[in-house]
């Protein structure tokens, strides 16, 4: 049996806008409306589809994309440049750096609604 995750809604209080910043951090392109969905779809053919949650609070979700060490470069480059607030851990607390786990690079990041984003080199438990 092949099992793979298709797709997962992630609440916004601006779909459109949350798509955006994704995918402009990632280098990837927000996709067409899908009945109340704005997707943005992962190389690996994961779709995070967006959804306006309304005007109450959000609750945080945690999202974390394996990259290539040449694509964290570039995604790191855009999220300074972009001037958002990085962490090396997931609890926010070493501001302005990154981690090396398991001989890879990492860092995490909010996005507007207030989930928790990371970018990693290397699946936690792959190092040596």
């Amino acid at each position: 049996m092949t099992i793979e995750l298709n797709h997962t809604i992630v609440a916004a209080h601006d779909k459109k806008a949350s798509a955006a910043f994704l995918a402009d951090l990632l280098g990837l392109e927000v996709g067409p409306p899908y009945g109340p969905f704005v997707p943005v779809q992962i190389p690996n053919g994961v779709t995070l589809d967006y959804l306006d949650a309304g005007d109450g609070p959000i609750t945080s979700q945690h999202y974390a994309f394996l990259v290539s060490e040449g694509e964290f470069t570039e995604i790191f480059g855009r999220i300074q440049a972009a001037g958002v607030e990085f962490y090396a851990d997931p609890g926010h607390r070493h501001v302005g750096e990154i981690n090396t786990n398991d001989g890879g690079r990492g860092a995490y990041f909010s996005d507007p609604n207030g989930h928790n984003l990371e970018i990693l080199t290397r699946p936690y438990g792959s190092g040596s």
